[in-house]
């Protein structure tokens, strides 16, 4: 069906974001390709705001490797941390990966 269109006849989604937000998209999916990122995303969205000692908790996991899932998602701008005495409270700071958690859910709702 595509074989006898012209390239420019194609009119795809993305052409109408520039070559930079391409990137920036490309950049989240790849900080959110992974399962336990993903998990912190969908507890933060539900609770908002959490310490990491309940995310580890929550996940089942050691607290170095949720700090540096943590930090990476931080840097990348998905996530704010603030301290709180002792504590570092983290909670979305973008809201963009919650529409793309929202779409895996839908999506694998529909398969089960």
């Amino acid at each position: 069906m595509l074989a006898g269109m012209k390239t420019k006849e194609l009119n795809c989604a993305l052409d109408k974001l520039t070559v930079e937000t391409i990137g920036q998209a490309a950049e989240m999916l790849r900080t959110l390709a992974h399962p336990l990122r993903l998990r912190i995303v969908d507890a933060l969205h539900t609770a908002s705001e959490l310490p990491v000692c309940d995310i580890t908790a929550y996940l089942g996991i050691a607290q170095a490797t949720a700090s540096q899932h943590l930090n990476h998602m931080r840097r990348s701008g998905l996530l704010k941390a603030e301290r709180r005495g002792k504590e570092v409270w983290y909670s979305i700071a973008d809201e963009r990966p919650i529409a793309l958690l929202d779409c895996i859910c839908n999506c694998c709702a529909n398969r089960e």
